[in-house]
């Protein structure tokens, strides 16, 4: 049998318990929490800032991996899907944050990896159990 077969025919592994909404918003909390936790020790090192900004960089770090466990699916998966809205979001810093425009290019970019982390994270999956 085929695995496009197996798909059809075998028992699907759904998650219920996740809207697709609720699922993109938690990456891109996951992603801003990740950016600032980078962001602050980028303005100690890079721009003379205040050392104590590594303090709430720790925490917001912190914060970063717990949103991660919320997702009821392997950490493979969704480190690998996460990438996807990361690259995103960092686009969205790069505009709003650092005052850069993005290019076309860069939006091309992000569409490919959101279909990506689409992909990964809402096909359908074989049971193995």
């Amino acid at each position: 049998m085929s695995q496009s077969q197996a798909i059809a025919q075998g028992p699907i592994e759904h998650n219920p318990s996740m809207s697709s909404l609720k699922t993109i918003a938690l990456f891109v909390a996951t992603a801003l929490a990740e950016i600032v936790g980078c962001y602050l020790p980028y303005l100690w090192l890079k721009q003379g800032k205040s050392a104590w900004l590594v303090v709430p960089a720790a925490a917001s770090l912190a914060l970063f991996v717990w949103l991660l466990t919320l997702h009821p699916t392997a950490a493979g998966r969704i480190y690998a899907a996460y990438g996807g809205v990361y690259v995103g979001v960092a686009i969205v810093w790069l505009w709003a944050i650092d005052k850069v425009q993005p290019t076309v290019t860069d939006w091309v970019g992000v569409a490919v990896c959101f279909a990506g982390m689409a992909i990964i994270m809402f096909g359908p999956r074989v049971s193995t159990t």
